[in-house]
């Protein structure tokens, strides 16, 4: 009689090669490795050949770079989410794309389960957990890291038993996680809050005091708060990421250093490299300066809060989510234009913008002879804009020659 099937999250690491004789034991399962490419530089058929080779009856690698650009990554900049206003929500934007491509997978390979490498104390169980939890409730989840309690040098023991195949026994000193849109480092030496990272902990930026020392500009064109075309030539999103990537990395653009507060109740230190990201989130967000009235822009710091909250715990496919988005979508049918970014010592910063949609007027700013500001009608509107707080000095805060008492100050006395 033929087993039941487990869809497995499997990066071809030590603890997922692993999972796959383990979960076949313990819950006399047939298990199908899952990986997909999210751009973090991986040869897929390596790992499936891995896979196939630790037990799995089938290993399934799917490219997932343009859906995870088009879908998950250019909403989050669309939106402008930054958790804690920084961190671009790389590893927290790809797992529930992952999971969601996984309950694909079971349903077209009739499994009973999924099954993930997440531990008991990080954001990721949360993500795949819920996501899993709200696309097919009769999916059983398994999470073996969180049920056994093998140390690596265990782990190593039990893959020699099962013959399985492990590149490298010595342990890395962080842990990390990638794809297109960053890289996460944690763990080692990074979990003192105190130490300065080590430039081993870096791998997709230069040290910005060995970066150029010639500056180079990027004109970044958007169209509806969308990047399309640098320097003039239009690209598809992967490319265009990783070519800010590159060209960011190479000046030491995206480094960030960042105490987080995650969803489980613990702070942890965390080191990114994102050099597209922190590239693309500030030349959109001065874009929206141009491009959003002073309303607009106010409130959308809240939704942005909301968005990058909502990707960070796991809920991507909430009603929630689809909701903020229809106001992103329509916050941004007007953020078209051109930025101009100078990168440059680990620097990126905004020298120019432009749009043929700002509400920016030269002609209004200026203090030329041919403003079309009307000075003139400036005393009436401050007597108006300051009435209010006039009538309430005169009738409770100056009545009876009392002085105006200052914040912070001794009360003036009568």
């Amino acid at each position: 009689m033929p087993r039941d099937k487990v869809i497995l999250a499997y990066s071809g690491g030590l603890d997922t090669s692993v999972m796959v004789p383990w979960i076949r034991e313990k819950y006399n399962l047939d298990v199908i490795t899952f990986t997909a490419d999210l751009g973090q530089g991986e040869d897929l058929e390596q790992i499936r050949q891995k896979a196939l080779k630790t037990g799995a009856i089938d290993a399934i690698a799917v490219d997932a770079r343009n859906l995870f650009v088009d879908c998950f990554v250019f909403p989050a900049l669309m939106a402008g989410a930054l958790y804690e206003g920084k961190y671009p929500l790389a590893t927290a934007l790809g797992r529930p794309l992952i999971a969601k491509l996984m309950v694909d997978a079971a349903r077209q390979h009739q499994a009973k389960a999924v099954a993930h490498g997440c531990t008991g104390k990080g954001n990721d169980q949360v993500r795949f957990d819920v996501t899993f939890q709200t696309l097919a409730p009769d999916l059983k989840i398994i999470a073996p890291v969180r049920e056994w309690s093998m140390t690596r040098p265990e782990a190593l023991a039990y893959a020699a038993r099962h013959h399985i195949p492990v590149e490298a026994t010595v342990e890395s000193p962080y842990s990390i996680d990638q794809n297109l849109w960053g890289r996460s480092c944690e763990a080692g030496v990074l979990e003192d809050p105190w130490d300065e990272p080590p430039a081993d902990a870096f791998a997709w930026t230069v040290d910005p005091a060995q970066a150029p020392d010639e500056p180079e500009y990027v004109d970044i064109e958007f169209e509806r708060g969308v990047p399309v075309a640098l320097n003039g030539s239009r690209l598809e999103g992967v490319p265009l990421i990783e070519k800010l990537n590159a060209l960011g990395g190479k000046h030491g653009v995206g480094r960030i250093d960042h105490v987080e507060n995650r969803l489980v109740g613990i702070k942890s230190r965390e080191l990114y490299e994102a050099p597209a990201a922190v590239i693309l989130h500030d030349a959109h967000r001065e874009l929206e300066t141009l491009c959003l009235s002073k309303q607009a822009a106010r409130f959308k710091t809240l939704v942005s809060q909301e968005y990058a909250d909502l990707i960070y715990n796991g809920l991507w496919f909430s009603a929630f989510h689809q909701d903020l988005f229809q106001f992103v979508l329509s916050n941004q049918r007007f953020v078209t234009g051109t930025v101009r970014v100078k990168l440059f010592k680990g620097r990126a910063t905004v020298v120019g913008r432009k749009s043929d949609f700002s509400l920016y007027s030269k002609k209004l700013a200026t203090y030329a002879e041919k403003s079309d500001f009307d000075q003139s009608a400036a005393q009436g509107f401050i007597k108006i804009f300051g009435l209010g707080q006039q009538t309430q000095a005169q009738r409770q805060l100056l009545a009876g020659g009392k002085g105006f008492d200052l914040p912070g100050l001794p009360r003036t006395k009568d």
